[in-house]
């Protein structure tokens, strides 16, 4: 039997062979001591992609989003993000167990806040209220459907947030999606962040790890918090060797996961019984309703599994699907023979 497709997340990825290969030759040493020449040069990679001051890298991008809040903020402070974002929904619950901080959360669509929504939550210098402190936008955002927050938005927010003393945190974990889908420079989107990320386990396809960016001070109180969860890792630079790696191979073959999300999304619209709007698509996710189908998300899921294909319900009667590197163009092609069998005859 073949192997089912998995379009799950693109967090399934594996390493490849030249991937394994530079894992296995990395010169290391003990990052905590900061003396792992290849973390190091990762990090001074990441500064300079994101013109940051500097960057550290960590095992994940919740530890990156986590130890940003926990850097920016104190107790009893307020942050300010959608009611989608990844740091809210799919964290642990860390803003508020590990910060002590209050989310403000913005109904967006598709995950986009506009700097007038984003401005009437910040909280009045008034002791009935946690003092807002800090913004978080996502780029691209996970549940709106792998969405970009247009360049003016992303200023408008920085514009609101200079003007209110508030800092600036860009959950960039799937940033480069971003550029390549539009051609921008990643420095077009930090450049009015404080902060932000990047993860490359994704559909960069490093088997671990994530780096933040940002301030100098910043990044140091960072790598203290990262120390007191337990991410101070030691010869990591076999991971960080992983992730030069991705940066040097597996940017620009993100166009070919977006090309595949693009035909998956050209097919799924011929099912006259999915709900979702084929013009949303702008990177690697494609997201779908079906209650129109007579399944449940989570049936579906199952038919799919039985004809090979994998996917993931991320609501009663909503369905994800994710291209990454370790699809091709045929497997693409035929999810969707599958979904046009299943789908047609139910």
């Amino acid at each position: 039997m073949d192997a089912p497709i998995d379009l799950r997340s693109d967090t399934v990825t594996r390493p490849s062979p030249g991937m394994r290969r530079a894992m296995a030759e990395a010169e290391v040493g003990d990052d905590v001591m900061g003396e792992d020449p290849t973390i190091n040069r990762l990090e001074a990679m990441c500064a300079e992609l994101y013109g940051m001051d500097e960057a550290l890298f960590v095992a994940s991008g919740t530890m990156a989003n986590q130890v940003s809040v926990k850097a920016w903020t104190h107790p009893g402070d307020e942050l300010i993000c959608d009611v989608n974002a990844h740091v809210f929904n799919y964290e642990g619950a860390g803003i508020a167990g590990l910060s002590g901080v209050q989310v403000n959360g913005v109904v967006a669509p598709r995950g986009i806040m506009t700097p007038q929504q984003v401005e009437q939550r910040v909280r009045p210098g008034n002791v009935h209220y946690g003092p807002t402190r800090l913004v978080c936008t996502e780029i691209t955002h996970n549940r709106g459907g792998g969405s970009i927050y247009p360049i003016a938005t992303v200023r408008g927010i920085a514009d609101v947030c200079r003007r209110h003393g508030l800092r600036h945190h860009l959950d960039g974990a799937r940033l480069l999606n971003a550029c390549v889908a539009t051609g921008l420079a990643a420095t077009a989107y930090t450049e009015h962040a404080d902060s932000a990320t990047l993860c490359f386990s994704k559909s960069l396809g490093a088997p671990v790890g994530s780096i933040v960016a940002g301030p100098a001070e910043f990044i140091d109180r960072c790598r203290r918090w990262r120390k007191m969860v337990g991410g101070g890792m030691r010869q990591a630079g076999i991971l960080a060797a992983a992730a030069i790696y991705a940066l040097e191979h597996n940017v620009e073959r993100l166009a070919e996961d977006h090309e595949h999300a693009q035909i998956l999304a050209r097919g799924l619209a011929e099912i006259n019984t999915l709900d979702f709007d084929p013009d949303e698509v702008e990177t690697n996710m494609v997201f779908f309703d079906c209650p129109r189908t007579g399944l449940s998300g989570a049936q579906l899921v199952e038919r799919m599994a039985e004809a090979g294909v994998l996917m993931l319900a991320t609501a009663p009667n909503r369905i994800r699907l994710v291209a990454h590197l370790d699809v091709t163009r045929e497997q693409v092609v035929a999810a969707v023979a599958a979904f046009k069998r299943v789908l047609m005859t139910v």
